[in-house]
């Protein structure tokens, strides 16, 4: 929000109070300033000068001789070069001695041997913004009003004299989006008196009552609360007012004309938009507030034609749309030079409904930027007085008695009770009540002191950011000084930070992989539509979440996996010669059951991990060793382990989706009680992927995190050294080719139970020798008890059942 001090000081005094001063002390209570503008950029000496003829240089075709009335005793010369310089303007006159933005001073000078006592200036050369001026103007020299005065300082003319304030407001103070509300900030910390235009009182009306030209119908109360129109007829469409002008540019508006401007100077003085309709083109003169019908269109006026949804507000005719509620106007009912009679709006527009039609059209205006953040529903009729007297004033309109309106909603003010303890507990300060009452004096809000401390403050609707006493606290703060409060110590319960249980095991996570070798990437959510939807395991039978407005159709939909993107990161290191990778990522994952999305879409945590290339790279003393499927399967029994989770998990051979077929698992968490647990996938990548990626031979692996957060046992177990000798067997078993090792360790640790310390694979044959189908498997076994030695007689106990058990479940035969 820009904020003249020219303007401001229509409601304030800012007397004795430099712009600098007042922008550190509005900083200090709250809303920052983020600049100061001088809008005089430097210019001294230029006045309104009236150009009493005009002649062709003798030498220059394209140069005029003028003869100026500068207000001097003498008239001027000036040889001018402007297209459109004519005799009988009014125009700004740099004089001799005069400088000008940018370091440029106007000396007498020939040109083409003719005398120029001056220069005509430009909006451009006297340091405006000329993209603010009328079109007309944004060419040549800049034609003044014909009623000023030669000689008449131009810094006076075209209000330069001001600074403007650059307000970096935050989303609750939208009572700062106008000139008032900023009024009332600055009363409140100067402790000056507002003075606020009274346009009931400004207004004249005549001619018959508007309700017999005009009605207002609103289908749709909930989105509109409250809509008011006037009719005002016989106005004859002109240039505003040059002060009005100036201001309009001030805030970074350019004028365009009295209508138009007199809505925009009522939105920015109130902070409430309005729109004026040219009544004559509205059927019958009836408003309709409906919302639009899907697919329905309008052209705005931008002149851009727009595909309206069912959930955009519409104003209506009642045959034709002729606005989008709160957004912008239609071009078919737009006020042009020829336009006579006007309906003026002012409404309540529901913020949410404004807002997400903005974005939708793409379309944000300075209305719809009031609306999103909800204007003071009690400056509807206000405003609506204000722009009509207005009009009356500079656009000769009569306006007619009575505002049309429709679906008043009453908005009661709030009432909330603070007591001067609470506001000192908070503050840690030592306020009296009468300097609390004095800071609700200044910010003008209505309070009642009941018995004891108690103050019973009334909120006006303009703060619609103040719900609670601790609003009305940090009021009191801002105004009473941030700098003063003192520093106390904390007191009252505290509770301890920690990290949850699912915060711990990711950090956990992080710093397992990470010492391991492994670097972390983290990639977008947004994905490709084809990429996205690989390695959908755990997703599987569900449907990816499609973005509304996606950056690009490379980043179009949810992921349904991380892997993809793992790929991706794979492809790009390896396209640099950086072959061996170890990567993870721990992050969410996206999809939905629904064909249309009607809710939240699902969100579940997972991480995935990846390896490629050497395990070993090739030294003097070593031959290349590449990363095969165990090496990923050793990570991930490292996680459980850590997790506490080794025992309760399972690996199944499978082939899943987008896998290399005999080279993946699928991963099973086993619960007590219940049902295994698909958590995860492991294995080689398909080749055919592997070759669009330009990858080689590449193992990644998938793990979903809802499971493991619920029951992984993230702790330290501290165990006794033992005391008691172990004693290792070995034995090799055949078994059939299809028989699983994973199956038949999970049998021997069930057959052994505690004496079994460990047992592992550590050798795999095949051979025709065993015959067709078979292998055999070699594993090596230790036992131990903790409390005292095995006997013979206990070992071979317990190996004998290992052997029976294999035996019986596996049809499994001791390798002679």
């Amino acid at each position: 929000m820009r904020v003249s001090t020219e303007w401001l000081s229509d409601y304030i005094s800012l007397e004795n109070v430099a712009p600098e001063d007042l922008a550190e002390r509005i900083t200090r209570a709250g809303i920052e300033i983020d600049a100061v503008e001088n809008r005089n950029q430097g210019i001294t000496k230029v006045v309104v000068g009236y150009v009493k003829s005009k002649e062709k240089h003798p030498d220059a075709d394209k140069l005029n001789i003028c003869k100026v009335d500068a207000g001097l005793e003498e008239e001027l010369q000036i040889v001018c070069g402007a297209k459109n310089v004519d005799a009988g303007q009014k125009v700004p006159v740099a004089m001799i001695g005069a400088k000008l933005p940018g370091g440029l001073d106007i000396k007498k000078a020939k040109l083409r041997g003719v005398l120029s006592q001056g220069m005509i200036c430009s909006a451009k050369e006297l340091g405006l913004n000329d993209k603010l001026l009328p079109k007309e103007q944004q060419e040549g020299i800049l034609v003044l009003p014909s009623d000023l005065e030669p000689g008449t300082p131009i810094e006076q003319v075209l209000g330069l004299n001001d600074q403007v304030l650059e307000l970096d407001l935050t989303p609750n103070r939208s009572d700062a989006l106008s000139m008032i509300g900023a009024a009332y900030e600055v009363s409140a910390i100067l402790g000056r008196e507002i003075t606020l235009p009274k346009p009931e009182e400004q207004l004249t009306e005549s001619g018959s009552p508007a309700a017999e030209h005009i009605s207002v119908t609103v289908n749709a109360p909930e989105l509109c609360t409250h809509y008011a129109a006037r009719y005002i007829t016989g106005v004859q469409i002109a240039p505003s007012p040059l002060w009005m002008q100036n201001r309009l540019m001030a805030a970074g508006i350019r004028p365009i004309n009295n209508i138009v401007d007199i809505t925009n100077y009522v939105m920015l003085e109130y902070g409430q938009p309005l729109h004026a309709f040219d009544a004559d083109s509205l059927a019958h003169g009836n408003i309709v507030v409906r919302t639009a019908a899907e697919g329905e269109t309008m052209v705005t006026l931008d002149g851009q034609e727009r595909k309206l949804k069912e959930t955009m507000l519409l104003i209506t005719d009642g045959e034709k749309p002729v606005a989008i509620a709160g957004v912008m106007g239609g071009e078919n009912s737009e006020v042009t030079s020829s336009t006579v009679n006007l309906l003026l709006e002012s409404a309540k527009f529901d913020g949410t409904t404004v807002r997400k039609t903005s974005r939708d059209l793409g379309l944000r205006s300075e209305s719809s930027l009031r609306f999103e953040k909800n204007v003071d529903p009690n400056s509807v009729i206000p405003a609506l007085n204000r722009a009509a007297s207005l009009i009356a004033q500079y656009a000769a309109g009569t306006v007619h008695p009575g505002v049309v309106e429709s679906a008043p909603a009453q908005t009661e003010e709030l009432v909330i009770s603070l007591s001067t303890d609470k506001v000192n507990q908070y503050l840690g300060t030592l306020l009296t009540t009468e300097e609390i009452k004095a800071i609700f004096d200044r910010l003008h809000f209505a309070y009642e002191v009941s018995s004891g401390d108690e103050i019973k403050v009334t909120v006006p609707t303009r703060r619609g950011d103040i719900t609670r006493d601790v609003d009305l606290i940090e009021e009191v703060a801002r105004l009473y000084g941030y700098d003063l409060i003192p520093t106390t110590v904390i007191e009252g319960p505290t509770t301890p930070g920690s990290f949850t249980k699912e915060q711990t095991i990711r950090r956990a996570l992080r710093a397992l992989l990470s010492n391991g070798g492994y670097h972390e990437v983290i990639s977008y959510s947004f994905v490709n539509p084809v990429r996205g939807s690989l390695f959908s395991e755990l997703t599987k039978g569900s449907h990816s979440v499609k973005l509304a407005m996606p950056m690009s159709e490379e980043q179009s939909v949810l992921r349904t996996s991380i892997l993809p993107q793992m790929l991706s990161a794979a492809e790009y290191n390896r396209n640099r010669k950086q072959d061996s990778l170890a990567l993870f990522e721990i992050g969410n994952v996206f999809y939905t059951e629904e064909e249309s999305l009607t809710k939240q879409p699902r969100e579940i945590p997972a991480l995935s991990l990846l390896l490629s290339g050497n395990r070993v790279e090739k030294q003097w003393n070593t031959s290349v060793q590449k990363v095969d499927f165990f090496d990923l399967k050793g990570a991930i029994e490292t996680i459980f382990a850590y997790l506490g989770l080794d025992k309760n998990v399972s690996y199944v051979a499978n082939e899943p989706k987008d896998f290399h077929p005999g080279r993946s698992a699928s991963i099973y968490l086993n619960v007590e009680g219940k049902d295994a647990i698909l958590i995860g996938t492991l294995g080689q990548v398909h080749p055919e992927i592997q070759n669009s990626y330009d990858l080689a031979d590449t193992y990644v692996a998938e793990l979903s995190l809802e499971a493991i957060y619920e029951y992984a046992r993230p702790a330290l177990v501290y165990r006794e050294l033992p005391r008691f000798p172990a004693v290792e067997r070995d034995i090799a078993v055949v078994v059939e080719e299809n028989v699983e090792a994973g199956a038949m360790l999970a049998s021997i640790r069930d057959s052994a139970g505690e004496l079994l310390q460990s047992v592992q694979v550590f050798d795999i044959f095949t051979g025709e020798k065993l015959g067709l189908g078979k292998k055999s498997v070699a594993l090596a076994l230790t036992y131990r008890h903790h409390e005292h030695t095995l006997t013979e007689e206990e070992i071979t106990a317990v190996h004998s059942k290992v052997v029976e058990d294999l035996s019986t479940r596996f049809g499994a035969e001791l390798r002679k």
